[in-house]
């Protein structure tokens, strides 16, 4: 096979991008060059058992497979803007090599009209200052895991041998932050932390200096072959009010003080909610299905959290990413998570904001007894009615054309008002 100096194959097994009626523009879809391997063994991570599924492989994504998974995202998106996104496992164990060729790849495969965002998610502890320059060079948007302050990180996220990583996240972190690396934190809530939000948020924020948070609730139940089964979940999992509290806790520092200057992504989903627009956080979207998954093989799943045999799409060696991106499966999968939403949540009040949660965790039953109920159910009544005054207000400074940060100074005054006539 005849190839162009940066190796790209110029003679490919199936035809360029198809011409599909009603695909998607835009679509976003993380991709794993090494499968679920991992320099890691965090306690409680879904996805070290998916190493299951591929029995016998090498977990590395090769050359010909880069160049052509980023040819096809590439050809696939009519919007502007693409998003080339690593995750694993532990990406960074590829090597800076691979990394350097995918951005050469980029540059030489996308259209004159496109701009391509590269992220990454990292355990951040082989970044070294090679890759930190990498990274800063690049532009990289590099999520980093971390969930709190020593003793709560090293609780579960420890590497093969037991030990704990926290000195070596923040080694690396701080390498990306001497480089200037645009960074999130990627923070897990699990049992160790879910009674410790503030003093988590405010280590985050304080201590490490970021202004990006993404919250993930650890809901995690036996996965035997990979996949998950059964109503039972582990005792490193957050529990089903927790999470809730957790948020709660966050949420009425983040409120009174840092609106406009820290990024909580669920908050921010949230008040899209409110205001009536899509937010960032697709387990509270109404239907699903735009978040795919990209094996280091090139098998496409429907989603992240369904990397399982019923839920494979295809391959790309054999058909365009577009295709499965379209595809019947692909759509019935999205429509699903609105077709089997039990009645109980179709009536909530705060439906609009939650709508369900994540199928993968509609796995209790409602009062009345239905199946399809969500783990989180209580979290998110909690949270979405605790909130309600404090986002109609900032939803409604948005519609006049106002800024939401107004809410500290509505706050502060609520404030006054409870705390009675001896405030003044």
């Amino acid at each position: 096979m005849a190839r162009t100096e940066l190796g790209i194959p110029t003679v490919l097994a199936h035809p360029a991008r198809p011409e599909l009626p009603g695909a998607p523009a835009a679509f976003h879809l993380l991709a794993k060059p090494t499968g679920a391997i991992c320099n890691l063994d965090c306690s409680y991570c879904f996805f070290l058992s998916k190493e299951e599924l591929y029995p016998g492989s090498p977990f590395r994504m090769t050359d010909d497979l880069l160049a052509e998974y980023l040819r096809q995202l590439l050809e696939a998106h009519r919007a502007p803007e693409v998003t080339v996104a690593w995750q694993g496992g532990e990406p960074t164990l590829m090597g800076l090599a691979f990394f350097r060729r995918a951005v050469e790849l980029v540059e030489a495969l996308r259209r004159p009209d496109q701009v391509v965002e590269h992220t990454i998610q990292t355990n951040a502890t082989l970044i070294d200052d090679d890759w930190a320059a990498f990274l800063a060079e690049r532009d990289f948007l590099v999520g980093v895991s971390v969930d709190g302050p020593r003793e709560i990180h090293d609780a579960y996220r420890v590497d093969k041998g037991g030990k704990p990583t926290f000195d070596r996240v923040i080694a690396g972190l701080t390498r990306l932050r001497a480089q200037g690396v645009r960074w999130n934190a990627m923070t897990t809530v699990h049992h160790a932390n879910e009674d410790h939000g503030l003093r988590v948020y405010r280590f985050l924020r304080d201590e490490l200096g970021t202004d990006f948070i993404q919250f993930i609730p650890i809901v995690e139940r036996p996965s035997p072959g990979g996949i998950p089964t059964g109503s039972e979940v582990t005792d490193r999992s957050v529990s089903p009010a927790g999470y809730g509290r957790f948020l709660i806790d966050v949420f009425d520092e983040w409120v009174r003080r840092d609106v406009g200057a820290v990024y909580v992504q669920m908050f921010d989903s949230t008040l899209a909610s409110f205001v009536g627009v899509p937010g960032a956080l697709c387990v509270h979207a109404r239907t699903c299905g735009a978040s795919l998954a990209l094996e280091h093989n090139g098998d496409v799943y429907s989603c992240d959290h369904f990397v399982e045999p019923e839920h494979l799409l295809g391959n790309i060696a054999a058909t365009h990413l577009l295709e499965l991106v379209a595809s019947p499966q692909q759509v019935a999968f999205g429509n699903a998570k609105l077709d089997s939403l039990p009645g109980y949540c179709r009536s909530c009040d705060v439906r609009f904001a939650c709508n369900g949660g994540c199928p993968k965790d509609r796995f209790t039953t409602t009062p009345q007894g239905e199946p399809g109920l969500h783990y989180l159910c209580p979290s998110y009544q909690l949270f979405f009615r605790h909130v309600d005054r404090p986002m109609r207000f900032m939803a409604g400074a948005l519609r006049t054309g106002r800024h939401a940060d107004e809410v500290m100074a509505w706050m502060a005054r609520q404030d006054r008002r409870a705390s009675g006539p001896q405030a003044g």
